[in-house]
């Protein structure tokens, strides 16, 4: 079953007022879940997944045929731009982005829209192999200004 994100979500998301699901992790607390909208042939985006699962996150994959509109209404900048994006607790996630730095991101609450890593690096989560590369997480706020956030 295909599923693809209704016209309506992509307007909430643009305007900021997507209310963030929750869900109980394992010691009974709320947890925000991470929305992921993805190709549904994507294999390094399951592997991502996969990987924020294993650190304790809900998620919740959302197959689209198109990533253009999602990263466009989620307000991603061009240059963060890679394969899968995630919504959690109103913040966006951009690519191969390390739970670590999620959980931090959460924590933290700076006053970004999001966090990403720009492509997809060797080495990062979801694009494990040989000859890891080292990466940079930016940050980016509403304007597409952005920051360090992270290096790995």
């Amino acid at each position: 079953m295909r599923l693809t994100l209704p016209v309506a979500a992509l307007t909430l998301i643009a305007l900021g007022m997507v209310v963030a699901p929750t869900a109980r992790n394992s010691a009974g607390a709320e947890t925000p879940v991470v929305e992921v909208y993805k190709s549904p042939t994507c294999g390094c985006c399951g592997m991502w997944v996969a990987h924020l699962e294993s650190n304790g996150f809900q998620v919740r994959s959302i197959d689209v045929r198109s990533m253009t509109p999602v990263r466009r209404q989620a307000g991603v900048p061009r240059g963060v731009a890679s394969c899968h994006t995630a919504l959690v607790d109103g913040y966006v996630v951009e690519g191969h982005v390390p739970a670590e730095d999620i959980r931090r991101l959460l924590a933290e609450r700076p006053d970004v829209a999001g966090i990403g890593v720009p492509g997809m690096p060797i080495g990062s989560p979801g694009m494990e192999g040989p000859n890891p590369q080292p990466y940079d997480v930016l940050a980016f706020d509403e304007d597409g200004s952005l920051t360090h956030f992270a290096s790995h």
